[in-house]
């Protein structure tokens, strides 16, 4: 993979890159000017293109129109201020892949990057895999769920609506439904409606006429339009303005859009797959969501499971993402001990299926060895035992009750209470070398209390006891 290039003549911007992109196993080279950039285009060629719009000498624009003719193909990602909305309109009509607005959320950078990345490999002529993205992994159950539906659906043009939490692959399996409908063949276009401005996005959705505002100096076509005869992945739908909601709704009603300062209507032969992390029907009771755009779009529901819904699937998953993360740095795939493995599968996983991935590529750069042990995980995900905070203990009671549910064992409370009682006084006797009193003062419970709980739980006594014992 040929580098990223990051031109901004702010130093602590390309510093931010340089350790994010580092980070992810992403090789970059960063530039201060445009000239310099353009100077090592004579010799060389990214694989994506990330540039500042305001900088001394030649501007962001100036560099993406150059780009532009000698290597139209080139995802080009420009940084403007939000309130520069005149700007990001001239960088879209220039051709850009996206727009970054400032200042920005690393990850999110981070991860438009990667979809550019992608959009680069695609145009390049990497040949797609047939069948399910070898990303979408699972054999729990639920994936299997996933994996029936998109079977199903393989023949229909239906719109559907995927819900499930943020990193669990929306996108993958909006992009797999794509590749196994009637509409393979045609474009795959995604973009994520919450990313932009509401201005911004309706020009984007269904492209602009020459001279609709200011800035405007030629026709543009939208996202409608680029995606014809193939799939719009609408991503983040419910975060879309509702002036916007009316005209996607009029689009899915009749098929027919205008494109903004236009006076004829289009045809759209779309199949739209929307997806949002949020719960649509409360947006509809709050009335920040038009109930009839949701009935519209909830033809067909696909909800993805969340990480810890498929605990099973996270040894698999981890050692396809080394391996990914290896190919993509030219090393060999480091391994996980079975602890590290144990450890990993234990957590609750905020940002699930994507922050799994992120860990992976962090231990491929930054594990010491080949064998990665719990030790070698990330700082963060050590403490306290895991992202969300809670100790390493609660997890593993998590899992242990999750399995005994669905064995279908009865009287877990009971039994699970007197196992943890016995192992807490057990272990407060053997630090206090039998001593009772001091052992009930360690647990915070009465001297009366530790004396009966030993006899119901039948404990032995030990060796030493202090005189009141």
């Amino acid at each position: 993979m040929r580098p990223v290039w990051v031109i901004d003549d702010d130093r602590s911007i390309r510093w931010v890159f340089e350790k994010a992109l580092a980070r992810e196993g992403i090789p970059y080279k960063t530039f201060g000017l445009a000239q310099e950039a353009l100077a090592a285009l004579e010799r060389d060629t990214p694989q994506v293109l990330v540039s500042d719009v305001r900088m001394p000498g030649s501007s962001g624009l100036e560099l993406l129109q150059s780009v532009k003719e000698k290597h139209p193909e080139l995802p080009v990602i420009i940084m403007t201020a939000y309130s520069d909305l005149e700007s990001a309109v001239a960088a879209f009509q220039g051709g850009a892949y996206e727009y970054l607005p400032k200042p920005f959320d690393v990850d999110q950078a981070v991860e438009l990057i990667r979809r550019a990345l992608d959009e680069s490999a695609r145009e390049a002529g990497v040949e797609e895999a047939t069948g399910v993205s070898p990303e979408i992994l699972g054999q729990a159950p639920a994936m299997q769920e996933v994996f029936r539906a998109i079977g199903r659906l393989s023949s229909s043009n239906a719109t559907v609506l995927i819900t499930g939490e943020s990193g669990t692959g929306k996108e993958l399996v909006a992009r797999a439904l794509h590749r196994h409908s009637p509409r393979a063949a045609r474009p795959f276009i995604a973009i994520n409606t919450a990313a932009m401005p509401k201005d911004l996005l309706e020009s984007e959705l269904f492209g602009h006429e020459r001279g609709a505002f200011t800035g405007a100096q030629a026709m543009r076509r939208g996202r409608f339009e680029q995606a014809e005869g193939g799939t719009l992945f609408l991503d983040e739908i419910g975060d879309m303005a509702p002036d916007l909601q009316t005209r996607l709704l009029r689009v899915l009603s009749d098929g027919h859009f205008y494109r903004v300062g236009g006076h004829q209507p289009l045809r759209a032969n779309v199949r739209v797959i929307a997806a949002t992390h949020h719960d649509l029907e409360a947006r509809v009771r709050e009335g920040t969501f038009r109930d009839d755009l949701y009935h519209r779009l909830n033809v067909i529901r696909l909800r993805l499971p969340s990480l810890r819904e498929r605990r099973e699937d996270i040894p698999l998953l981890a050692r396809h993402f080394l391996a990914k993360s290896a190919r993509d740095l030219g090393v060999e795939p480091k391994r996980l001990a079975e602890g590290a493995v144990s450890y990993l599968a234990a957590q609750d996983w905020a940002g699930n299926v994507r922050q799994l991935e992120n860990v992976c590529h962090w231990l491929m750069v930054m594990a010491p060895g080949q064998t990665v042990e719990v030790g070698d995980l990330p700082p963060e995900l050590r403490e306290n035992g895991g992202p969300t905070g809670e100790p390493e203990w609660t997890a593993a009671l998590e899992r242990y009750v999750e399995k005994a549910l669905i064995r279908g064992e009865c009287g877990l409370m009971d039994a699970l209470s007197r196992e943890f009682e016995k192992i807490l006084i057990a272990r407060a006797l053997a630090h206090t070398g039998g001593r009772r009193i001091e052992a009930a003062m360690l647990l915070g419970i009465g001297r009366n209390t530790i004396t009966r709980k030993i006899a119901e739980l039948r404990l032995e006594e030990s060796d030493r006891s202090d005189e009141a014992a």
